[in-house]
């Protein structure tokens, strides 16, 4: 793929000078040289690291692996020894930024809460975890520009995901049998009711805010839609 084209998404903040600072400063970290030669899972991460907020700022198009290399005191042949291709970088950023979601998602407990709490928790997690990581929906924003393309081929990134749908369904069904939910849900379609109401409110906050003139990346702002869209999940399964 020909790095030299420019492909660049809407991009949902602008917090890139800043990463890109930070980037250069880990690579100058004494000792970096020792760490990219002795500790290839540490270089790996590294490189994960910037390149995830290249891929995010840049799409897989945009993005340069020159570039990465620079921010990460490695080298093209580095990189490509590692990950294969540009293509093999951008699909192992991808199923790394879906791992660290679903981890935490894991550390959740939602079993050990009542149905309608653990639907709350559930929620609300989504909301502060992609509001606090605007890189993971600029990535799957330029995912969807490619038709879902490098996805479709992982199929770490498919076992990844089956964990949060069989969570889901525990607590649907938990809430079922205790009547506090109705029964004629899809689990698969309450997941994604719920990412669509967190993921929007970041992926088109400046767009939506310019055109009806909100500060929707206010802390009260965010208080409000966050609790929201905790309340509307919630109606829409009570009978």
């Amino acid at each position: 793929m020909d790095e030299t084209v420019q492909n660049t998404p809407p991009s949902a903040g602008d917090s890139r000078p800043a990463r890109q600072r930070a980037a250069r400063e880990a690579a100058a970290t004494p000792g970096a040289e020792r760490v990219r030669v002795n500790d290839p899972d540490r270089t790996m991460a590294n490189i994960l690291q910037v390149a995830t907020a290249e891929f995010a700022d840049k799409g897989l198009a945009g993005a340069r692996i020159d570039e990465i290399a620079a921010l990460t005191s490695t080298s093209k042949r580095m990189i490509y020894y590692y990950f294969g291709s540009k293509e093999g970088l951008y699909v192992r950023v991808l199923e790394e930024a879906y791992r660290r979601i679903r981890q935490i998602e894991s550390d959740l407990h939602l079993e050990d809460l009542a149905p309608e709490q653990a639907l709350r928790t559930l929620v609300g997690f989504t909301f502060d975890y992609q509001l606090a990581n605007p890189d993971f929906i600029r990535l799957v924003m330029n995912e969807n520009m490619h038709r879902g393309e490098y996805i479709s081929r992982s199929t770490t990134i498919q076992e990844l995901n089956i964990p949060v749908i069989h969570a889901v369904h525990k607590v649907y069904q938990r809430g079922v049998a205790a009547g506090v939910f109705r029964p004629d849900v899809d689990p698969v379609d309450l997941h994604m009711s719920i990412s669509a109401l967190c993921f929007f409110n970041v992926s088109n906050r400046h767009t939506f805010g310019a055109i009806f003139k909100r500060t929707l990346d206010a802390p009260a702002a965010m208080a409000e839609r966050r609790a929201s869209i905790v309340e509307m999940i919630v109606r829409f399964l009570r009978p």
